[in-house]
């Protein structure tokens, strides 16, 4: 495992290298890319990309926790959480890179 962050920039110089845009181009073509995912999401919409996974928004209500240190109950409020399940496919794919 390396400890390498995959970042909007390294995004953008793969779209610059393998489809030949310009290098701004190629950042605005990602900032809209990522700017439609989170609006989906925002406004509580599924986003699928095949053979990739599928991001969700999900509700979760009001419960009581638990300090796991003092034992004390703490109250967590209700929230909206992000989930991402991948598809069989890019579980797979990482699956086959851990046989190195």
């Amino acid at each position: 495992m390396t400890d390498k962050t995959l970042t909007r920039m390294d995004l953008s110089e793969a779209v610059f290298r393998e489809v030949g845009l310009s290098r701004n181009e190629s950042a605005q073509l990602v900032e809209s890319v990522l700017e439609h995912l989170s609006d989906a999401l925002v406004r509580g919409e599924q986003v699928k990309i095949s053979s990739f996974g599928t991001f969700s928004v999900r509700d979760k209500s009001a419960r009581v926790g638990r300090n796991p240190k003092t034992g004390e109950e703490v109250p967590i409020n209700p929230r909206r959480v992000l989930t991402f399940r991948p598809s069989h496919l890019m579980k797979d794919r990482v699956a086959d890179g851990n046989k190195s």
